[in-house]
């Protein structure tokens, strides 16, 4: 472990010194950092990450797309990348974070997550800040950072969500899928989480995702005493199964479909949080303080 770390360290150098390099302005904010979550799976939730990535760069964003999956990141799949390093690779020190990144649709930076982050909140604090330290470049180089995270129940990515600025929480017409989305708000609820909001995939109607976000919202306020934005929803549509097939955001392979419609309209309530929204910033370092049990 011991000169693992060391090679590790020695390539975390080598990065930094390049970031050095690179000009980046000093009054460049802080990017957004939006975690998309959900309480089961199956809910399209990494192909809302991915499209909501791509109509934000379409709206000349600097985006980034971190897949935070453990162990079962897809986002290179459902964009047609073909990588092969990812985070796993960083934390054992056989490539450094700019080796990873891609440039997906849009130009967006896509990086790979596999199993990686799993492995960056078990392995020593040390190395996990010198990771970490790679990551924190990614905030003043974007507008938005994107996390995919998995399920929000997951007690291993938490300290993900709980470091976003906003919190996409995913749910389909499905009656066991709400129920989920209510148990991961409630996880979420006592977690100082500053923004969240609840998204319908796959409705069937305007009224139906209307009806179902707005009981959230009361069984959430009644119960819990917190707030759920609505962020709307993407309907149904045959257009998407279709883009996933091919291995293509479905905002590029139909861009003119309901989805596609909803998903620009997400972008825009996303990009006007971001200008009325007050950022915390350090989202990586604070990341690192909650998997080190540091954290409030």
């Amino acid at each position: 472990m011991t000169d693992q770390a060391n090679v590790l360290r020695g390539l975390i150098e080598r990065g930094r010194s390049a970031a050095a390099d690179a000009p980046v302005s000093a009054s460049k904010s802080k990017a957004l950092t939006i975690a998309v979550t959900s309480g089961k799976g199956g809910v399209g939730k990494s192909n809302i990450a991915l499209n909501l990535a791509v109509a934000l760069a379409e709206q000349d964003a600097q985006v980034c797309l971190l897949d935070a999956n453990l162990g079962l990141g897809n986002i290179d799949l459902l964009c047609g990348l073909n990588g092969y390093w990812n985070l796993t690779h960083v934390v054992t020190g056989a490539r450094t974070l700019k080796d990873i990144v891609l440039t997906g649709p849009a130009g967006i930076r896509v990086v790979p997550g596999a199993s990686g982050l799993c492995d960056v909140v078990d392995c020593p604090p040390s190395i996990q800040q010198e990771i970490f330290a790679q990551l924190e470049s990614l905030e003043q180089s974007h507008d938005f950072i994107l996390i995919d995270t998995g399920t929000g129940i997951h007690q291993s990515v938490r300290q993900f969500i709980y470091a976003a600025d906003v919190v996409l929480i995913v749910t389909t017409p499905e009656p066991t899928s709400i129920a989920d989305a209510y148990a991961t708000v409630k996880i979420f609820s006592t977690g100082h989480v500053p923004h969240l909001e609840a998204l319908v995939n796959q409705a069937d109607s305007p009224r139906q995702a209307h009806a179902i976000i707005e009981s959230l919202q009361k069984t959430a306020r009644l119960f819990l005493r917190t707030s759920v934005s609505s962020a709307g929803s993407i309907p149904r549509d045959r257009q998407v199964p279709a883009a996933v097939a091919r291995r293509l955001p479905y905002l590029i392979f139909s861009p003119h479909c309901p989805a596609t419609r909803a998903t620009r309209q997400l972008a825009r309530r996303m990009r006007n949080l971001a200008q009325s929204h007050t950022r915390r910033g350090d989202f990586f370092p604070r990341v690192r303080q909650r998997s080190s049990g540091k954290a409030a």
